[in-house]
């Protein structure tokens, strides 16, 4: 009898038994549909770090060099400043040649080095005022070039690659009154 009903327990039980396994398998459907969606959205996350991180990286090597570019530039200034200070009779002194050909030369090599990290002058003199590249420090009036044109360049502009390292500070014309 203990047979019978243990068969009869069996038998009631694998009813149940596959109700509870199609449940069981319903479950573990929607956990794996869940997991695939995790696991897509993880490598979607993983793929944007991976591209934000590579820009932030060519972005580093490209634009490292901007603060010390920046500061550079004064010392571009000044050596511009000590070329244009020597009258024309001493450039032909022959005490005073080999100095200023020494300060051609390094002003020649640090173009050289600003070319080749992608630092480039703002073209300035003669073009229309761009306020994305020069800075208007005044207005000129005349009547030899068109109002909104830049007459004079106080201090030159430079651009490290495609960004804006330091804007020209210019002078603009306007109509003579």
């Amino acid at each position: 009898m203990l047979a019978d009903n243990d068969g009869d327990d069996a038998g009631d039980g694998s009813g149940d038994g596959g109700d509870s396994i199609d449940d069981a398998l319903d479950r573990l459907r929607s956990d794996l549909d869940a997991a695939q969606q995790d696991v897509l959205y993880a490598r979607a996350d993983t793929q944007n770090l991976r591209r934000r991180m590579e820009k932030d990286i060519a972005d580093a090597r490209a634009y490292g060099a901007t603060g010390f570019a920046r500061d550079i530039l004064s010392v571009a200034d000044n050596l511009a400043r000590a070329l244009d200070a020597v009258p024309e009779e001493l450039r032909a002194d022959e005490k005073f040649k080999g100095l200023v050909a020494g300060i051609e030369a390094t002003r020649r090599e640090l173009d050289k080095v600003f070319g080749q990290h992608g630092v480039t002058r703002i073209a300035s003199t003669g073009m229309p005022l761009d306020p994305n590249q020069h800075q208007a420090m005044l207005e000129i009036p005349t009547d030899d070039a068109e109002p909104g044109t830049i007459v004079q360049e106080m201090q030159p502009g430079y651009m490290i690659k495609d960004r804006l390292l330091r804007p020209a500070m210019v002078g603009v014309a306007k109509k003579a009154d």
